[in-house]
């Protein structure tokens, strides 16, 4: 058993009596603090095995283990108390051990607790790389680069290692603009477990990946997040299951603006039913452009305008007509394309391109139902396709 632990008492004798029983090798480090002391060493114990000696501290370690969920932590009694032992395992405690747990015993189950300390530990020095690298935001835990990220993860998850709940989280255009980032990203950081994964997707707008759930499961969860904000945030999920990355973005994306424009709270949106609502084709293709008109030409010339100045060197065109919307990027060494079609009126078809050259052209096409096409969609397929430009410009200057 090799590791760091950090002893939490209050009584000297604790310390002495703990240390005979763990046996420490030369390669251990060992640390004592109060109870008191513990809030000013926060970073320094998330990534060690702590054991906590609660006579008499009871209340004081059922608020260490809330403070410190996800740490492993031990909790050491002098008596078999079920009602305690319930309340500590309830709130994120590792273990629970008594003076009659044998030293051998004692010693066996601090190895999984330190088993996990070394991951966090690991996972610590990973962030510090991740952050230095502009993947993750230095003060909390919420990744950049969304892309990089979820193609890792969905390797694992799509061979069965892992399970995994996907869901993209946004307000609604109302009050995106009354709630800060920093207020979604600390309540979503503040109730995910550690090993879940927040994502920034777009201004006030996020991914978040989140194992060993189900969706129903992840549902009550966000309902517990939203409690804790002033405005209302909405949630989209999909089950993981062998879908590539984008194609796991435009379901939960899709998820999200059903679950935006289904609250009774929110304006209902006029949808396109299929051609079996209309008797008259011509009907239908009024309606069709008249949503196409309402929709594509104030998210452009809103997009445009928010990032007309974004980029050096690079200017934005746009053009919206009957049946065809489109959006550009042009550089000096780069340029993208977005444009919307639906032939036939029976499906909208998104096709983006980046190029660099006559020969070095990378495209991609989103295919989505009517009904599916409205303004925050449309929205977020356009901030997803300036960042991504922006990415691949980073990268050829890099």
């Amino acid at each position: 058993m090799a590791g760091k632990i950090v002893l939490v008492s209050d009584d000297n004798d604790f310390f002495e009596y703990t240390r005979q029983k763990l046996e420490l090798r030369k390669s251990d480090e060992l640390f004592t603090f109060s109870f008191d002391s513990i809030p000013e060493k926060l970073q320094f114990v998330e990534t060690a095995v702590l054991i906590i000696n609660s006579e008499n501290r009871q209340d004081k370690t059922i608020d260490l283990l809330k403070l410190l969920r996800g740490t492993p932590a031990i909790v050491f009694s002098y008596n078999e108390d079920d009602v305690f032992r319930r309340k500590c395992y309830r709130v994120g405690m590792f273990d629970y051990m008594t003076i009659l747990t044998p030293d051998a015993e004692f010693r066996a189950r601090m190895i999984p607790a330190l088993t996990v300390a070394s991951i966090l530990e690991k996972n610590k020095q990973y962030r510090d790389i991740l952050v230095g690298d502009n993947y993750i935001t230095p003060n909390n835990e919420v990744f950049l680069n969304y892309n990089y990220i979820l193609d890792k993860e969905l390797e694992d998850i799509n061979n069965g290692k892992k399970n995994a709940v996907f869901a993209a989280v946004a307000p609604n255009d109302k009050t995106k603009f009354l709630l800060t980032a920093n207020m979604i990203e600390t309540a979503i950081l503040n109730n995910i477990r550690r090993n879940d994964i927040l994502m920034s997707y777009a201004a006030n707008k996020y991914f978040v990946l989140m194992y060993d759930t189900n969706i129903k499961a992840a549902q009550a969860l966000w309902e517990q997040i939203g409690n804790k904000l002033p405005q209302k945030i909405y949630a989209g999920f999909v089950n993981v299951s062998n879908q590539k990355r984008q194609q796991l973005i435009n379901e939960a994306l899709n998820q999200l603006h059903s679950a935006i424009n289904n609250d009774k709270t929110s304006p209902a949106t006029s949808q396109i039913s299929g051609l079996d609502s209309y008797n008259n084709f011509k009907l239908f293709r009024q309606e069709f452009g008249k949503k196409f008109e309402q929709i594509i030409t104030p998210v452009f010339y809103q997009i445009q305008q928010k990032y007309s100045q974004a980029f050096a060197g690079i200017s934005i065109q746009q053009q919206a007509n009957d049946g065809l919307g489109a959006f550009y990027i042009k550089g000096k060494t780069a340029s993208s394309s977005f444009r919307i079609t639906s032939p036939g009126f029976s499906k909208i078809n998104i096709d983006i391109t980046y190029q660099k050259n006559s020969s070095n052209i990378d495209a991609k096409r989103i295919t989505l139902e009517p009904e599916e096409f409205e303004a925050g969609l449309l929205e977020d397929l356009l901030e997803q396709f300036i960042l991504e430009y922006k990415r691949g410009l980073d990268n050829d200057n890099s």
